[in-house]
């Protein structure tokens, strides 16, 4: 136990010392019911145009609706959020949220503050935000991919044991990253990357890593054709096996862009 609080710790220390070069995300899995799907993409509306106003204002760099799949009732979730910072202090400490009457003020001038405090308020009633995620990436391929909507993205949720998370993410950077790479430089896919759960972690949580990887549409997500053995060795296969061993897939969705925010 101790040495897994140590390694926590060294973790979250690094994370403040490269904080200004990492992307930061908070990840909002929500539950629609599906008569109230119609509301809750009226609720989304409403909020982008604040999401913008925080953009603009410095309290966040991004955010993007994502519409999950398969997505029925009986699947987990059927819509994510992502909120972006490049700030992990913001991220955790609900600074970024000091200023939301203001910034709901600037995106609709026109309304009362009575009228935005009913339409705030509403949006807990068409969708149970179910989960919440707080995460740092910490590997990306290259590109100038500008994830436009309708972007389609495959994302796979990995457990991999605390003690096993440098070895783990070892093998994904310098085995998996190179041929990610490779996809993206020859068209196959549009972006890859590597995000590690900052919190919740621990034993009894469903994952802690998440692969996210990119296509520009569905056709392009459906017929990727990725040789992992091109090229191999047995030293990369061994180390590629070694990789796979050290995490549990626990669940892939697929995911298309249907508003953001930048």
């Amino acid at each position: 136990m101790k040495k897994c609080i140590t390694f926590v710790l060294l973790v979250i220390m690094g994370n403040m010392v490269l904080a200004q070069d990492k992307l930061y995300l908070i990840f909002e899995f929500m539950q629609v019911d599906n008569e109230q799907e119609a509301a809750y993409a009226e609720t989304e509306e409403f909020w982008e145009k604040i999401q913008q106003q925080r953009i603009n204002s410095g309290d966040i760099i991004g955010w993007d609706l994502w519409a999950l799949s398969p997505g029925g009732e009986q699947q987990g979730f059927q819509f994510l959020t992502v909120t972006l910072y490049n700030d992990p202090v913001k991220m955790m400490d609900g600074s970024s949220w000091a200023q939301l009457m203001e910034r709901a003020k600037a995106a609709y001038p026109n309304m009362s503050e009575t009228d935005l405090n009913k339409k705030l308020n509403h949006s807990s009633v068409t969708r149970d935000l179910a989960v919440r995620i707080y995460a740092e990436e910490i590997a990306a391929t290259k590109g100038d991919f500008d994830m436009p909507l309708g972007t389609v993205a495959q994302i796979d949720m990995m457990k991999a044991d605390l003690m096993d998370y440098e070895s783990y993410e070892k093998a994904e950077m310098e085995i998996f990253q190179p041929i990610h790479q490779k996809a993206v430089d020859s068209g196959n896919k549009a972006n890859w990357g590597l995000i590690r759960f900052i919190c919740p972690i621990g034993s009894d949580t469903y994952a802690s890593h998440m692969t996210v990887s990119m296509f520009k549409d569905y056709k392009q997500a459906l017929g990727q054709n990725i040789n992992w053995t091109e090229g191999a060795t047995p030293e990369t296969t061994k180390a590629m096996q070694e990789g796979l061993k050290m995490r549990d897939m626990k669940y892939v969705y697929m995911a298309n862009l249907m508003r953001k925010a930048r």
